[in-house]
């Protein structure tokens, strides 16, 4: 076999190959996003219909990927609840949602140094609560 034919064979097969691990790939990164939106639907369902166990829970990359970009979270006193997006918390994207709580504060019922603690409710698509509407004090409302 001559070389040029040689080349042109195992070029066919080289370009073959590059295909088949692109789709391969494409075909991985699919898997991962509908893994990690199961992960964090089933966790959702759990923090909402049972109030837990928080433990474990998806992190936060898992959420984004999986397309659960916010989070519903409710004052255990005043009872006001707020959607957070999850691409705006600062925290490395490999911490769990439930380290999360700790940090989360109430500012609506804030008083001085104090706010309370907040708890989670659930992940969602999209912002489902309304945000607070800012007004300066001097204008009329």
């Amino acid at each position: 076999m001559s070389t040029k034919k040689r080349e042109v064979i195992w070029g066919g097969a080289i370009m073959g190959a590059e295909i088949r691990a692109k789709g391969a790939r494409e075909a991985a990164k699919e898997a991962a996003r509908d893994a990690d939106r199961a992960e964090a639907q089933a966790w959702s369902v759990r923090m909402e219909g049972y109030g837990g166990p928080a433990q474990p829970s998806p992190t936060i990359a898992q959420c984004l990927n999986g397309g659960l970009g916010w989070l519903e979270v409710e004052c255990g006193r005043c009872k006001t609840r707020a959607s957070l997006p999850l691409d705006a918390i600062r925290r490395p994207r490999d911490t769990p949602i439930w380290k999360l709580e700790a940090s989360l504060k109430c500012r609506s019922c804030q008083k001085g140094r104090y706010a309370p603690p907040v708890r989670i409710i659930k992940l969602t698509e999209t912002r489902e609560i309304t945000p607070y509407r800012w007004v300066h004090p001097d204008e009329d409302r």
